[in-house]
């Protein structure tokens, strides 16, 4: 295979324990060629002081203050010169010759824009992790879900989506994406601060033309909630205000306000299960979330000019929530969908 310029760039926010528990596999199993980058957002907690002392071969990029994934990616990526970046979270346990599938899928075709490794939980190693697993998808009306994962519902592993695959999105989680195709698209949508962000990109992706694979040929292990718990109600803000506005942005009108009051009649039902389960910090996140999202809507509808006028192929056009709480659907291989433009 080729060696591309090529940078493998982690953000880091206080992640020093992180980075201390899983950089040590990152920098045995990654090629000799490709860059090393730790983007820092202005953590507190001795993070540069760890790898100046352990890691100087490491290059490191400061930022003056937290500017989130989406913005924190961004300002580090315009700072280095690649043909290809490898976006990894600081919580990934890589294995041997990971890197090698992804840049030979990239290389291979120049149509394809980002692809993913399949995400494998590190708590349970042979199941999937909820970050990706083996390729994401969405629905009509925004909701994600992936090739062993469908909401908290995780698939075990037995090979049932080790077939590379089409999918409507690639997991920022690890996300290997052609460097012409980040900033042709824009990069990352910094009002999104985090969460959803790269579904986002990769949607807009395919408005440019540009195909998004999962590739179970790469294997890497996720320990997930590094930086925002599940549990987290500024986490439940950002998923539902992110997800409004991915659609926002990216559907066309005839579409768009159709879904967008089914969504908001869904966001309440989640803020009323939320409360009535005694969540009551994550029910007010829904409220407030759709709060968040008026005050861009001007904003992202203007953006969504010009995006075309049909769906992409690789969206699902039912519901997965439908799908998952009245017909009981949840695996990825249930659905009457089965992603079949995913193995073209």
């Amino acid at each position: 295979m080729d060696t591309p310029p090529t940078a493998l760039v982690i953000l880091n926010w206080n992640g020093k324990q992180l980075l201390e528990r899983f950089l040590p596999s990152v920098v045995r199993h990654t090629p000799g060629f490709v860059q090393l980058v730790v983007a820092d957002n202005a953590s507190s907690d001795g993070s540069l002081e760890f790898l100046h002392r352990h890691y100087p071969e490491v290059k490191i990029i400061s930022m003056k203050r937290n500017l989130g994934f989406a913005g924190g990616y961004n300002e580090a990526l315009k700072q280095l010169e690649a043909d290809y970046f490898i976006l990894l979270n600081s919580d990934i346990k890589v294995t041997p010759d990971w890197v090698d599938p992804l840049l030979g899928l990239m290389l291979a075709d120049p149509g394809v824009a980002a692809c993913q490794p399949k995400i494998l939980s590190l708590a349970s190693r042979n199941g999937f992790e909820y970050a990706g697993a083996s390729g994401g998808f969405i629905d009509i009306l925004g909701y994600p879900f992936c090739r062993g994962r469908i909401f908290q519902q995780l698939e075990e592993d037995h090979g049932q989506y080790d077939h590379q695959a089409e999918v409507f999105w690639a997991s920022g989680a690890a996300l290997c994406i052609r460097r012409e195709a980040f900033f042709r698209a824009g990069g990352f949508d910094e009002r999104f601060f985090a969460h959803m962000e790269e579904v986002d990109l990769c949607w807009r992706l395919l408005h440019l033309g540009y195909r998004n694979i999962a590739c179970p040929r790469s294997v890497v292990y996720h320990l997930g909630g590094g930086s925002l718990p599940a549990s987290n109600p500024r986490k439940t803000f950002l998923n539902f205000r992110n997800s409004l506005f991915a659609l926002a942005k990216n559907l066309p009108a005839h579409y768009f306000y159709p879904v967008f009051i089914a969504r908001l009649a869904l966001d309440w039902l989640a803020a009323v299960k939320f409360f009535f389960g005694g969540k009551w910090g994550d029910a007010l996140a829904v409220f407030r979330a759709q709060g968040g999202f008026f005050r861009y809507f001007r904003q992202m509808r203007a953006q969504s000019r010009g995006v075309p006028g049909s769906l992409p192929p690789q969206m699902y056009r039912g519901s997965i929530v439908m799908d998952y709480y009245l017909r009981g659907v949840r695996r990825f291989s249930d659905l009457s969908f089965k992603a079949s433009i995913a193995r073209r």
